[in-house]
C-alpha cells in the first residue's frame, strides 16, 4: 500500500504529508524501494527538513538557512571519509568563524560511517533549529521514530570525532554548525528579529471601510505610495496555516542583507545608507519605478502600467471562454529577458496574458511533438496561483525547489552522472552534492532578495492598487474622478461608476469611482468596486508579510533552475517532460476548481522557474518590475553557488551503474524467512557470488560466508548465527567486483 501511495506521488513530485512521510520511513528502512533504488539516508532526512518547515512558522529567509545548514552537516560528513572531495566547513573558516577539524580515524565500513554521521547531525540541527516551532511535537516524533528504527541513541552527545564513532562526528558538525548560526548575521538568538527596520506607512486592514465614506476606500491613509505597508487582517494565518495572534506580522528579515552568504561575493555587494541606517544589498538592481502624485513622470507611468496590469491580470483568474494551450508546445522557451521598459511591454501580454514564450517544436528526448493541452484560462491561472505558492502546510520557495529536485531524482529515466557525465553516482553521492549545491543557491538567493527588499521598501500590488483608485482615474483628463497618480482604465476590466451603473450609490456619492471585474456567479460576470480590491490568495493570508522589490518566487526559482540545469547536465526534465497531476474539482483552496482535470507540464527548468514567476503576477503578489531583476539575480546566484560546490566536489567516488545492473539480477528466497531457516541466494549466470554478509539497517556486519568455487548461488543456514526478527540488508560481492544489495526480512 505504502509502496503504491509514495510511488504515485513521487510521480507528481508531490510534497509529503504526515502519512507519506511514515510510509517513506517503512519503505526506506524495508525495501530496496522504487525502481530497485533505496532512499539514501540523505533523501530520508531531507525529507523530515522539508516536514519539519511545513510544521514552522512560514519564513523563507530561515528556512532557505535550514535547509543550507543541514546539507552542509551532509555534504561535510560524506565528504571527510574520502580524498577526493573538499569539506565546505569542517577545517574551514567561513564567514570569520573557524571550525578546528583534525580529520577522522579510518573507518572500516566507510559507508555505514556516512550513513550514522549524517543521521545524527541533521538529527541534532533539527532539535535545535525547531524547538520553538508550532508543529515541534509531530517534528520532533517523525525524527525520533527515524532514529530508533536506524537503532541510534539519542542520548548519545559525546562530539569527541576523534574515538572514531561516526556518531560523534555528526555530533561535532551539528555543534560547530549551532555555534556558527548563532553569530552569521541572522539574529537567530532573537528569533530572527529586525534590529532598527522600521514601516513608514500606517497598518492596512483590507476589510475595515473607512469613516470618510459610506463606500469603502481604497488605501487613502498611505503616506507614500512607494513603500511597504503592514497589514492587520482579523484571523490571519502565514503560509504555513499558523495563526498570528494580533492579524499583523512584521517585515520579514530586512536586515538579511548582513547574513554570511554562500557564494555572494564582495564584488556582489554595495552598502547604502537610508534614515541613518546601513544596509548590506547583493546584486543590486536600482530602484523600481517610483509614483510621483504630482509630475505625471516615466517612472509614474511605468509604476501605473505595472500594477494596472496586475489588476487586469487579477480577472484572468475568472471563468471565461478563454482557452490557454498549457503544454511545452504553447509554454516555455524563453528566448531572452526583458531589459527596457519597451522590452517588458512586448514580453508581458498585457490583454491575454502570458509573455513571450515561444514553445517547443518537439520533446528532444522522444523526438515527437509536445502533445497539446488545451484548458480554460481561469483554471489554469488559479491552479498555478497555489500551486506555487505552496498553500498551507508550506515548505516554502526555497523547499518546494526541494521537493521538485527529490522528485527529479526519482524519475526512472533520470541517469545519475554528475553534470551528465563521467560514471554513475551512488544515491547518497548524488542526493548529499545535488542538495549541498542547491541549498547554497536557495540560501543566497535569500541573502540578495531580502538585501534588496529592505533596503527598497517597495510596496505590494494590494497597497498600490488601491491607493491609486483612491486618487481616481488617469486615463482621461476630462473623465470624471480624474487624478495624474490614479489608476488606468482598461475598458472591459478596469472602468469607472458612473450614470445608471448598479454600483451608484443612490447619492451618487460614489460617482467616477473605480470598479474591476471581481467575480463569476452561474456564468454571469460581474464589476465590484476595485476600493476592496484583494489579490488571488486566500481571505486570511493576502499578500506576504515583506516588500515586493525584488520577486523572492523568481530568484529562488531561476536560481534553482540553474543548479538543477548544471548538475544534471541537460536543461530538460529526465525525458523532456516534468509533469504535476491537478484533479478537478479538489485542488484548489482559495475558490472551488478546477473545472477539469489538468497537468502541469514543463520542458525544462527555466520553464517551470518562469511559470512560478508569472504565477505570483496572476496571484496578485508582484507587478512586473519585482520579477524581471529577480529573475536575472537568480541566474547570477544560481551559477556562482553551482560554481562554488563544484570547485569542492572530486571526481566522483562511487558508482552504482553495476550495482543496479546486479541488484535486477539478484534473488534472494523465501523472503521473507524465519531466523531458524535456510536461506538462497541467486544471481544471474554471468555473475558468480564470492562473498555474502547481512548487515542490520545501520551498516553493522552481522554475518559473513565465503565460498571458494565459483557459483551463482550460495545458501546460508541461519541456524548457525543468533539473530533476531527485523529488517536487513544482503549484501552480495560479485565476480565483477561488484556489491549487490538486497533487503530481507526475518521472523522470529
Amino acid at each position: 500500500m505504502c509502496n503504491l501511495l509514495i510511488s504515485s506521488c513521487l510521480s507528481q513530485g508531490v510534497r509529503f504529508s504526515r502519512t507519506l512521510i511514515f510510509c517513506l520511513l517503512i519503505l526506506a528502512i524495508s525495501s530496496q524501494s522504487l525502481q530497485a533504488q533505496q532512499f539514501s539516508v540523505a533523501r530520508i532526512w531531507n525529507e523530515l527538513v522539508l516536514n519539519a518547515i511545513r510544521n514552522d512558522f512560514a519564513r523563507p529567509t530561515v528556512h532557505a538557512r535550514n535547509l543550507h545548514h543541514t546539507s552542509i552537516a551532509m555534504y561535510d560528513a560524506f565528504a571527510v571519509y574520502d580524498s577526493e572531495n573538499e569539506p565546505y566547513f569542517l577545517g574551514k573558516t567561513v564567514g570569520g568563524f573557524t571550525c578546528d577539524f583534525e580529520g577522522v580515524p579510518p573507518v572500516e565500513d566507510v559507508e555505514a560511517a556516512r550513513r550514522t554521521a549524517i543521521s545524527y547531525a541533521v538529527y541534532r540541527l533539527i532539535q535545535h533549529r525547531f524547538s520553538e516551532a508550532p508543529g515541534r511535537g509531530e517534528i520532533f516524533h517523525d525524527i525520533d521514530l527515524l532514529f530508533s528504527a536506524f537503532n541510534y541513541d539519542r542520548d548519545y552527545t559525546d562530539s569527541n570525532y576523534l574515538n572514531g564513532n561516526p556518531a560523534a562526528l555528526g555530533n561535532y558538525i551539528a555543534e560547530k554548525l549551532i555555534e556558527y548560526g548563532f553569530q552569521d548575521g541572522a539574529n537567530e538568538s532573537d528569533q530572527y528579529s529586525n534590529t532598527f527596520y522600521e514601516p513608514s506607512n500606517p497598518q492596512l486592514n483590507p476589510f475595515r471601510p473607512f469613516a470618510s465614506s459610506i463606500f469603502p476606500s481604497g488605501n487613502e491613509l498611505l503616506n507614500d505610495p512607494n513603500r511597504w505597508q503592514q497589514l492587520n487582517i482579523p484571523g490571519l494565518v502565514d503560509q504555513a496555516g499558523n495563526l498570528i495572534p494580533g492579524g499583523s506580522l512584521p517585515f520579514l528579515s530586512p536586515e538579511w542583507g548582513r547574513v554570511t552568504p554562500f557564494a555572494l561575493s564582495d564584488e556582489d555587494k554595495q552598502l547604502f545608507e537610508k534614515e541613518g541606517d546601513e544596509y548590506i544589498v547583493y546584486h543590486d538592481p536600482g530602484p523600481p519605478y517610483y509614483l510621483d502624485t504630482l509630475e505625471n513622470t516615466v517612472s509614474s507611468e511605468e509604476y501605473k502600467w505595472g500594477f494596472s496590469l496586475v489588476a487586469h491580470w487579477k480577472t484572468h483568474t475568472l471563468l471565461d471562454s478563454v482557452f490557454y494551450d498549457i503544454s511545452p508546445a504553447s509554454l516555455g522557451n524563453i528566448e531572452k529577458l526583458p531589459e527596457t521598459i519597451q522590452e517588458y511591454k512586448e514580453f508581458y501580454k498585457f490583454q491575454e496574458g502570458g509573455d513571450a514564450s515561444r514553445g517547443y517544436d518537439v520533446n528532444p528526448v522522444t523526438g515527437e511533438p509536445y502533445e497539446p493541452q488545451m484548458v480554460q484560462r481561469g483554471d489554469y491561472t488559479r491552479v498555478i496561483a497555489e500551486w506555487w505558492a505552496d498553500g498551507p502546510e508550506s515548505e516554502t520557495p526555497p523547499g518546494h525547489w526541494f521537493t521538485i529536485l527529490n522528485s527529479v531524482s526519482d524519475r526512472p529515466e533520470l541517469i545519475k552522472k554528475y553534470k551528465g557525465q563521467g560514471p554513475l553516482l551512488s544515491d547518497l553521492e548524488w542526493d548529499v552534492k545535488s542538495y549541498f549545491a542547491l541549498s547554497g543557491a536557495m540560501h543566497d538567493a535569500a541573502i540578495s532578495a531580502w538585501s534588496i527588499k529592505g533596503y527598497y521598501d517597495y510596496i505590494r500590488p494590494i497597497s498600490a492598487i488601491r491607493y491609486l483608485v483612491h486618487r481616481g482615474q488617469s486615463s482621461d483628463s476630462l473623465a470624471p474622478n480624474y487624478d495624474i497618480a490614479g489608476m488606468p482604465l482598461v475598458p472591459g476590466s478596469i472602468e469607472q461608476i458612473l450614470d445608471n451603473d448598479i454600483l451608484l450609490n443612490f447619492d451618487n456619492s460614489n460617482y467616477g469611482h473605480i470598479k474591476d471585474l471581481q467575480n463569476v456567479f452561474e456564468d454571469q460576470r460581474f464589476f465590484s468596486s476595485t476600493s476592496t480590491w484583494r489579490p488571488y490568495q486566500p481571505i486570511n493570508f493576502i499578500t506576504p508579510p515583506f516588500a515586493g522589490y525584488v520577486s523572492g518566487h523568481s530568484t529562488f526559482s531561476r536560481a534553482a533552475a540553474e543548479v538543477l540545469t548544471e548538475f544534471t547536465g541537460d536543461a530538460f526534465f529526465p525525458g523532456g517532460l516534468g509533469t504535476y497531476e491537478i484533479p478537478a474539482d479538489i485542488y484548489l483552496e482559495t475558490q472551488p476548481g478546477p473545472t477539469e482535470d489538468l497537468v502541469l507540464q514543463w520542458a525544462t527548468y527555466r520553464d517551470a522557474a518562469n511559470q512560478s514567476s508569472l504565477s505570483r503576477i496572476w496571484g496578485g503578489i508582484h507587478p512586473p518590475i519585482d520579477d524581471i531583476p529577480g529573475r536575472k539575480i537568480g541566474i547570477q546566484v544560481g551559477n556562482d553557488a553551482f560554481d562554488l560546490a563544484d570547485s569542492l566536489f572530486g571526481d566522483p567516488i562511487s558508482s552504482n551503474e553495476e550495482l543496479q545492473s546486479a541488484t535486477y539480477n539478484l534473488s534472494i528466497f523465501p523472503n521473507p524467512v524465519n531466523i531458524k531457516g535456510n536461506l538462497r541466494v541467486k544471481c544471474d549466470e554471468q555473475f558468480t557470488i564470492s562473498d555474502l554478509e547481512i548487515i542490520d539497517i545501520t551498516g553493522k556486519r552481522l554475518v559473513s560466508v565465503s565460498q571458494s568455487s565459483s557459483q551463482n548461488e550460495l545458501s546460508i543456514d541461519l541456524t548457525e548465527y543468533e539473530l533476531q526478527g527485523g529488517i536487513y540488508n544482503i549484501r552480495a560481492t560479485l565476480s565483477n567486483g561488484a556489491k549487490a544489495l538486497r533487503s530481507i526480512i526475518l521472523l522470529d
